[in-house]
């Protein structure tokens, strides 16, 4: 099953079936056979595990959607989004449920890191010579771009500061006379090297982002919030669109005014919103922000779903990385304790690799429309695996349910809806 599961996530990687040349004349649906193959093997295994909220969360948030379509008038529209989506919610089942070992999870994130350097060399050769060996061109002349979900320079930024962290965790395992270490800081290098050609404002900031949350959990607060400053201002002194960052810009102020229409449409239909997929049916641009997408399409109870799927990842992330190493205690007592001790240090950098790659993640996804895309539940389930693995090696991590938090997720729905409200508000009134 887990070998199937490489496949399928080279497939959505890579994505060879959207190379304009096979669009042409496809093939066999490989990615959804590979999906199909390892669902196969899954069902006969005994690696199923459902004990974590997301695995509840993810289907309602799907049942939502469906029902959002409905309420607004197509019915039919619910079966569209139930075979567009209920694909994302299968390779996120078996996702979780394969990276069940420390070895599996660094596996998988091997081949983020591998595919998204190979985009990456995709973009130098697309910057060098303007069209790349897909045969994709440069967007708006001087930003590269790829395939499929990655054929905004926006989108493959994205990508890159995702792995970007995997790749700085696997750069510290070593091996093979240190061909490893010099595999994985090629890696870093390509990556860094890509974020830089999307010229994407959204990838630079989740840089700075994720820069700010290490130092916090190794230096302090104070350190992360100077050294923040220090790498904003940095980039700003780059050539790139970080430069005209201003709300008055125009590519900003069609965000924010794609951000007002959203909260209009939330405010017309708050309890289902508009329908998953209507945003582009009402206005004439995208939403541009994963936030308001979800809260206008799916209403208060789609956005509720959605934040808890998410605050979840982080939750989990922040239990370990928060944890001291007292917790070796949790260790059966016949394992020593300099074993069990170099064992939780390895977890724990593993854990703040994925607090750092959610990050990267969310602050992109900040500026962008992809609430529903499959790489953020791809990652989701990386967290949900690891964490479930953490649980049963480290009893004492906390237990996380939704009966726990049925006033949380409410309460942080309505205070995300009103801080969205009034960002929008107050850069309106900046611009």
């Amino acid at each position: 099953m887990f070998y199937f599961l490489l496949v399928y996530l080279v497939l959505v990687l890579i994505r060879p079936q959207d190379y304009p040349a096979v669009a042409e004349s496809p093939g066999p649906p490989l990615q959804s056979i590979a999906l199909v193959l390892a669902a196969g093997l899954w069902l006969f295994s005994q690696r199923k595990s459902f004990n974590q909220p997301q695995y509840l969360l993810i289907p309602a948030f799907l049942l939502v959607a469906m029902v959002s379509k409905v309420v607004n008038g197509w019915a039919g529209g619910a079966l569209f989004v139930f075979f567009v989506f209920a694909p994302v919610l299968l390779a996120y089942v078996l996702l979780a449920n394969a990276v069940d070992t420390r070895a599996r999870l660094q596996a998988a994130m091997g081949v983020f890191v591998i595919c998204a350097s190979v985009l990456a060399v995709h973009g130098i050769e697309q910057a060098s010579t303007g069209i790349g060996w897909t045969g994709v061109e440069l967007s708006q002349g001087t930003r590269i771009q790829y395939v499929g979900i990655f054929n905004d320079p926006n989108d493959l930024g994205m990508l890159f500061v995702m792995c970007l962290p995997m790749a700085f965790y696997l750069s510290s395992r070593g091996g093979w006379l240190g061909l490893k270490r010099l595999f994985w800081w090629t890696a870093i290098v390509l990556l860094v090297w890509g974020c830089y050609l999307t010229n994407s404002r959204g990838t630079l900031l989740a840089l700075v982002a994720m820069l700010g949350v290490y130092v916090w959990r190794t230096r302090g607060v104070v350190m992360a919030a100077l050294m923040g400053v220090g790498a904003l201002g940095g980039l700003m002194m780059l050539p790139s669109r970080l430069q005209e960052m201003e709300v008055s810009e125009a590519s900003a102020m069609g965000r924010v005014e794609s951000w007002y229409e959203g909260i209009q449409m939330f405010i017309g239909s708050p309890v289902f919103g508009i329908g998953a997929g209507g945003y582009s049916d009402l206005h004439e641009l995208t939403a541009h922000n994963s936030f308001v997408l979800v809260l206008a399409e799916t209403g208060i109870i789609g956005f509720t779903i959605w934040l808890a799927i998410v605050g979840y990842c982080f939750r989990m992330m922040l239990a370990i990385v928060k944890r001291g190493d007292d917790i070796i205690d949790d260790v059966p007592l016949e394992v020593p304790d300099e074993v069990a001790l170099k064992d939780w240090k390895t977890d724990k950098a593993l854990s703040l690799c994925l607090l750092l790659s959610l990050t990267g993640f969310f602050t992109a996804a900040f500026f962008l429309s992809r609430s529903y895309v499959v790489i953020l539940y791809l990652l989701v389930a990386l967290v949900v695996g690891h964490y479930t693995r953490m649980r049963a090696t480290y009893p004492s991590l906390p237990v996380f349910s939704l009966e726990k938090d049925l006033i949380r997720w409410p309460s942080y729905a309505v205070i995300g809806v009103i801080g969205l409200y009034l960002t929008v508000k107050v850069l309106l009134a900046l611009a």
